[in-house]
């Protein structure tokens, strides 16, 4: 089973760890976009069988490129892991296995080994600017006009994305757009709607609450870095969209 940190949002493991039934069923965290994340004081990553991470530069341990990294606690797995990760090779032109060239070469792991050391620092900094567009949105009189990111007790998000559901999603991110604000729609056609997954039989319906979420979710900006007049900017551009006047 594969569960998903979406967002930077640890998903909630315990019963997904439970109904796996240890040494029948592997977990394996897609923890892509929630390093730093914790789940009941855990951090993402250690608590299934793998735990998958990205360095793509848009994440919050970003490198200059493509990059990531699995964890384990299973020493036979991780043996395995570092055969597949050099030609299923342990010795020069001997492979034991199929296997693939992917080692992290050493110019991404010098510099995420320099950001790592400020990777919690800018994941709090995060969490400051999601509790600021909170107050923003309440000071504007918006919160009854979207859904905002929940974090359930006993979870850390860090925030990778802040994404909101809005009605009027592609109209209000062509007016953010016009005031030269960013935006990003991450998902926007839900699996079972994808070419790939069409030999499944799948048609829109089948799966309303998928096609809802993704026809209203809204990624605004969260880097460590903004500031608290841009972030009152983006506010105030939203609160100025017609369709959330009052």
């Amino acid at each position: 089973m594969i569960p998903v940190h979406l967002f930077g949002l640890p998903a909630d493991l315990a019963p997904i760890l439970a109904l796996a039934e240890p040494g029948a069923v592997a977990v394996i965290e897609d923890a892509a976009q929630a390093i730093g994340a914790r789940y009941r004081g855990t951090r993402v990553g250690g608590l299934g069988a793998l735990g998958c991470f990205s360095f793509f530069p848009s994440k919050n341990l970003g490198g200059a490129g493509d990059g990531g990294l699995i964890t384990t606690n299973d020493a036979g797995l991780a043996e395995r892991l570092c055969l597949l990760r050099i030609h299923g090779a342990r010795k020069k032109y001997e492979y034991e296995i199929l296997g693939m060239n992917s080692r992290l070469d050493a110019l991404q792991a010098a510099i995420l080994r320099v950001k790592l050391r400020h990777l919690d620092r800018w994941a709090s900094e995060r969490r400051r600017n999601a509790d600021r567009y909170r107050e923003l949105f309440h000071e504007f009189g918006l919160s009854a006009t979207m859904a905002e990111p929940f974090t359930p007790r006993g979870r850390t998000h860090v925030y990778n994305q802040f994404t909101i559901r809005v009605k009027e999603r592609d109209a209000l991110r062509e007016h953010l757009q016009s005031r030269g604000i960013p935006t990003e729609i991450y998902y926007p056609k839900p699996l079972h709607l994808q070419n790939a997954f069409a030999y499944l039989g799948h048609r829109k319906g089948h799966f309303p609450a998928s096609e809802l979420a993704s026809s209203e979710v809204i990624s605004l900006p969260i880097y460590a870095e903004l500031k608290e007049e841009q972030q009152r900017a983006i506010v105030a551009a939203i609160a100025d969209f017609d369709a959330y006047k009052e």
